[in-house]
């Protein structure tokens, strides 16, 4: 049996968190311009239904779960 590692939180740089606001920010800016372009491309108003809300939805989490686990050598 191995023997139990104490898990020591560390608090977040503030540069990282910085950095991660202005990623996120430009890649919500990138997707808002995409879903322009294709309502306007297609005529419609709108060009999100509600199964591919849930889809996108989904897909967010995956990837916020696979930031998460990242650094994870177990």
């Amino acid at each position: 049996m191995s023997k139990k590692q104490e898990i020591t939180r560390r608090p977040a740089q503030p540069g990282t968190l910085l950095i991660g606001a202005v990623l996120g920010a430009v890649a919500g800016l990138i997707a808002a311009n995409l879903l322009q372009r294709r309502a306007t491309n297609s005529g419609r108003d709108s060009t999100i239904t509600p199964a591919e809300g849930i889809k996108l939805g989904l897909l967010v989490f995956g990837l916020l779960r696979a930031i998460a686990s990242l650094g994870d050598d177990d």
